[in-house]
């Protein structure tokens, strides 16, 4: 079979799993939701912040808050899209049909990452034009220096949060097992590392923490990140490119 078949099959299963599907939906609502009400609050409580977070007030990061949340859908879809074919059974077919391996795992991530890279991006957009919206005289222009940098990251953030979790699941195979470890990776281990002192500066590296530098515009005060924007979303391709890898070496190696 070659690589543009395999291709059409993988948009094939991806449709007609209606779980995939949901999962993309239930991502972009809750992001922008919850981002258009953390604007209000935002706007809100704007006049009663000290000098020094009106100074680094970044409207367009607020505007993506509904992410940590979003990201969570979007973990479930990268899982859902590979390791749907492990719990059916309906991997030996596929890959009977796909004797290469390299392919198969190629077709499948390419499919799912340019989905999720469409849904990232038109959910970045809507969550920053209704963030905006909602904080009035404190919202930012897509003109604005970065502003418009920011919102395409939103969506290339996305759309790496599913790659990385494709390639974990590849790994793992197993969707209880999968979700099991990237659920407390992502809103657990992150947050404790991020959020002590000690080991603050170990978790300024892992995927989410890096890869959210893309999305902001102004620089918090006392942040002293070694890296920018494009560097922190250069760090998060590495463990995307280091989770594919994984997967693809546990599918050449493991039978179905």
């Amino acid at each position: 079979m070659s690589a543009i078949q395999v291709v059409r099959s993988e948009w094939t299963k991806i449709r007609s799993v209606s779980s995939t599907v949901w999962t993309l939906g239930l991502a972009a609502v809750v992001t922008i939701a919850l981002g258009t009400l953390i604007s209000i609050l935002s706007k809100r409580e704007f006049d009663s912040l000290g000098a020094r977070e009106q100074v680094s007030f970044d409207p367009t990061f607020i505007s993506f808050a509904g992410m940590s949340l979003g990201q969570l859908a979007m973990i479930v879809f990268g899982v859902l899209v590979v390791s749907n074919e492990y719990s059916t059974g309906m991997i030996r077919t596929s890959l009977a049909a796909v004797p290469q391996r390299g392919t198969f795992l190629f077709g499948k991530v390419a499919v799912a990452t340019l989905l999720a890279f469409v849904v990232g991006l038109a959910t970045s957009f809507v969550a920053f034009f209704l963030g905006q919206a909602m904080l009035g005289e404190h919202a930012a222009s897509l003109s604005d220096r970065g502003v418009l940098r920011a919102v395409i990251g939103g969506g290339l953030y996305m759309m790496l949060i599913a790659m990385f979790s494709m390639g974990v699941a590849a790994m793992l195979r197993g969707p209880m097992l999968s979700l099991g470890i990237l659920m407390p990776f992502f809103f657990l281990i992150s947050n404790i590392l991020g959020n002590v002192s000690a080991t603050e500066k170990i978790g300024r590296y892992l995927p989410d923490q890096a890869g959210s530098k893309i999305m902001q515009v102004v620089t918090p005060f006392g942040d002293d990140t070694p890296y920018g924007p494009w560097g922190g979303l250069g760090i998060m391709v590495l463990w995307v490119m280091a989770a594919l890898v994984g997967g693809y070496a546990v599918i050449k190696k493991r039978d179905a």
